[in-house]
């Protein structure tokens, strides 16, 4: 049997896809073990049955890590890897080294944002695959901005220098052995299909999560179209207005479609509904249910002691089950974080996709040339263009037929399953 190591950054989209694939090895009889700067993020969303080496790094939206909330297109981006990105990989390195040294891995497997992971692989010799959670990179986002690749250029052969192999060449977003794409060419689309490399294109990867009990699902209208509203984990400091506006849309259709709005600062308020304090959760703690915030956390309510509220018309929530709820949606309303994208695509559920920063408008770009959906702009859309494209989605069949499409050659790439297969193959070549 072979030894698997997980380089992973603190953030939730990005563990999530591994998990699976770690559960699936582990299955197998082979040892897997995590390096993360949260070891107990790791914990909860993928239990106890794997080590979890700590490293350091900068905690997301903390200290010089807070991005401001406006910053947006090219600055947004170079602020996460100036800020984020860059000192994350400096901040891991000896953790990661120190994984490598005791655990004894056959393969690293490093996500794309945990530059680490590839570079320390690199310098000890051994392969390793990219966990590519995103399909933005393969489109090149920093296209048309020379500067910017100039000098993220610069910066990464820095790191390589400190970190990697001085003589080394290698991209650490691009392993040279594997790449593990967790989407299909059908969505990512032509330019994605033609980049070269050993890119394994295994589909999302979909396993299941922690019960949620809790969920009031008798609350939801067989009669009505239900719209799932989410801008995910790590965007409550800017929802505020969206949030407002898609409450509006939803209200002026509340004849035909209901929403389920996920806010885990309560930024709505509890001005539009009553209390949730009727709505228990599984252990009767109030601890929320899947997106919006991690599974075993609590999600920041504020000064608002209700974690809720809903009417007949508008649920709004910390956290949903999504995984579950998605089986019962018509439509989602989304940042376009590819994790939602592809959930929501995976259920044949079509999309208005709202972009805010980093790979998101690529990722919306892609929704929309497949046909799955309409993009609005997040900071001006108002209630009648967001209800319009909301008709969009919900009425015309075109839509949802795009989402089905792409759903379907989602299930047909192998998710965990071949993301599993491809790096036993890849410790097998390299005994």
């Amino acid at each position: 049997m072979s030894g698997f190591l997980f380089v992973v950054p603190p953030l939730v989209g990005h563990i999530n896809p591994a998990v699976g694939v770690a559960d699936l090895l582990l299955a197998r009889g082979h040892r897997v073990a995590w390096a993360c700067a949260d070891p107990g993020l790791v914990g909860r969303l993928a239990g106890d049955r794997a080590p979890v080496f700590p490293c350091a790094g900068p905690v997301p939206g903390v200290g010089e890590a807070r991005r401001p909330p406006d910053l947006r297109g090219p600055e947004a981006l170079k602020f996460l890897w100036e800020w984020y990105l860059l000192p994350l990989a400096e901040a891991m390195a000896p953790g990661v080294r120190a994984a490598v040294e005791t655990f004894r891995p056959d393969v690293v497997v490093s996500d794309q944002q945990a530059f680490s992971g590839g570079l320390v692989a690199e310098r000890a010799g051994l392969p390793w695959a990219t966990s590519a959670t995103t399909s933005a990179e393969f489109a090149d986002p920093l296209a048309g901005l020379p500067r910017v690749t100039e000098w993220l250029a610069e910066r990464l052969a820095g790191l390589r220098g400190s970190v990697g192999d001085p003589a080394g060449d290698t991209d650490p977003r691009f392993s040279p052995h594997l790449v593990l794409a967790f989407s299909t060419v059908e969505l990512a689309g032509p330019a994605a299909a033609a980049r070269g490399g050993p890119i394994r294109w295994v589909g999302p990867s979909i396993t299941a999560r922690p019960a949620a009990d809790g969920f009031p699902w008798d609350w939801l209208d067989p009669g009505r179209a239900t719209v799932l509203v989410t801008l995910g984990t790590a965007n409550a400091d800017v929802g505020g207005r969206f949030l407002a506006v898609c409450r509006e849309a939803l209200r002026a259709r509340a004849d035909r479609a209901q929403g389920v709005v996920v806010d885990p600062g309560n930024t709505l308020g509890a001005d539009a509904a009553s209390s949730r304090a009727d709505i228990p959760s599984p252990d009767g703690t109030g601890a929320p249910y899947g997106t919006g915030a991690p599974y075993g956390t609590r999600a920041p309510y504020g000064d608002h002691p209700s974690p809720g509220h809903h009417d007949k018309d508008l649920l709004v929530l910390p956290s949903v089950p999504q995984l579950a709820l998605l089986e019962r949606v018509d439509a989602v309303v989304c940042h376009a974080g590819h994790n939602t994208v592809c959930e929501a695509l995976w259920h044949g559920v079509p999309l208005v996709v709202a972009p805010i920063r980093d790979d998101q408008p690529v990722v919306a770009g892609q929704v929309v040339d497949a046909g799955a959906g309409v993009r609005v702009r997040f900071g001006r859309v108002t209630a009648a263009k967001l209800g319009a494209a909301l008709d969009a989605v919900l009425h015309e069949p075109g839509h949802r037929a795009a989402a089905e499409r792409i759903g379907t050659t989602f299930r047909a790439a192998g998710g965990a399953t071949a993301a599993a297969d491809s790096l036993e193959q890849l410790a097998w070549e390299y005994r």
